[in-house]
């Protein structure tokens, strides 16, 4: 098989993440290959025994970093041409399939694709009710994505919520795959040595609060920091930040508080494990979330999660039982809902979101799933 996807950057997190662990999945197996096709600061190919990993030099995405336009076209058909692939998931709606499609009807390979992204309500503007402008580029969008639609012979979401807005515009033949979440990284045990790192960083042991995730206007970072002082004022808290994005500046230089500390995009998966099982509150602020892995890794790790009352991250709270909603873009409702969490503890919370994780998020069953559809396509049926 062959990935693709524009999703794909040095501080990026669902996308690299899903396609990582898809990678570990196919070398464990003894029958299948994976190549990947994704832009990169310059040309580079790395490889395993069964992964081959092409890194196209692109240009940055301006205002995005830190994602980049999958721009060579010759490339991408050089590539797709050498691997001769059963099956193409293209993850992304921009320049990726146009390669891909340009290119696959010289061998007439089956498409599928994976709805990671809510573009349309990206580009229209989450906020309800959207403006004139935002409800113009949202249609189009929605326009754009029935038209690449017709193109693949099946669409993934992964989450309900992806599921019925595809639906509601028209869009069938989807596949519904919850993600899934490293069970050993991500556990409750790592707790107190999260709270070592804390502490080397100079975080006491007061209640934490933490939000992990890309600081860009989707995420509505700013509904958290709006409500923080008075959550501060009321609980004691500390709000751990872990991530960045084209935001980050703006929103620190706005929302500074001597109670918030901005740790900025962290490498190592081991960390934030480790600091997300030392939290005592995960917020999940963005509404059109298609999963919310941030979100699951959480829970995974026994830590109750704070959610927008839309989106998938707010199905994993309704389903686990592992945390609280808040009306969508109410900040007085997400701070009311914060301090219920932080003021009162439950270790029956913290359970049964870890409990939820390992029945329903193993990766092993999510690639299972997943290669079940590629059989169904491979084999034509619909």
């Amino acid at each position: 098989m062959l990935d693709v996807s524009e999703f794909f950057g040095e501080t990026s997190g669902g996308v690299r993440t899903y396609l990582t662990e898809k990678a570990r999945f196919v070398e464990r197996s003894s029958t299948l290959r994976q190549s990947i096709v994704v832009p990169g600061p310059r040309d580079a190919i790395t490889e395993s025994a069964r992964v081959r990993c092409y890194r196209v030099g692109s240009f940055p995405v301006p205002g995005q970093p830190p994602y980049r336009f999958l721009l060579d076209r010759a490339a991408s058909a050089m590539i797709l041409a050498h691997e001769r692939p059963d099956i193409i998931e293209v993850g992304s709606s921009g320049l990726a399939p146009w390669h891909v499609l340009n290119t696959r009807r010289r061998f007439d390979i089956p498409l599928v694709s994976f709805f990671h992204s809510d573009i349309a309500s990206v580009v229209g503007g989450a906020r309800q009710p959207r403006t004139l402008a935002g409800r113009a580029r949202a249609s189009l969008a929605w326009r754009y994505i029935r038209y690449m639609d017709q193109r693949f012979s099946r669409t993934i979401v992964s989450s309900r919520y992806a599921a019925n807005q595809l639906a509601t515009h028209g869009i069938g033949r989807t596949a519904y795959i919850p993600l899934g979440v490293d069970l050993r990284q991500f556990h409750p045990a790592h707790r107190s040595r999260g709270l070592e790192q804390l502490a080397q960083l100079g975080i006491d042991e007061r209640p934490i609060a933490m939000f992990v995730g890309r600081f860009s206007q989707e995420k509505r970072l700013e509904l958290l920091l709006a409500a923080w002082p008075r959550v501060a004022a009321r609980t004691g808290a500390q709000l751990v930040l872990i991530g960045d994005g084209p935001l980050r500046r703006r929103l620190l230089a706005i929302y500074a508080h001597p109670s918030i500390r901005w740790l900025g995009y962290m490498n190592r998966r081991v960390d934030v494990a480790r600091l997300l099982a030392a939290a005592d509150v995960v917020v999940s602020p963005c509404e059109c979330e298609t999963f919310g892995l941030a979100a699951v890794e959480a829970l995974a790790s026994g830590t109750p999660v704070l959610s927008a009352d839309g989106g998938g991250a707010a199905e994993l709270i309704t389903d686990s039982g592992g945390g609280m909603l808040f009306p969508s873009g109410d900040s007085h409702g997400l701070a009311e809902q914060l301090e219920r969490l932080l003021l009162s503890p439950s270790v029956a919370r913290r359970e049964r979101g870890r409990a939820h994780a390992e029945r329903r998020h193993r990766w092993d069953d999510v690639f299972a799933s997943l290669f079940a559809i590629y059989d169904d396509v491979l084999s034509g049926s619909q």
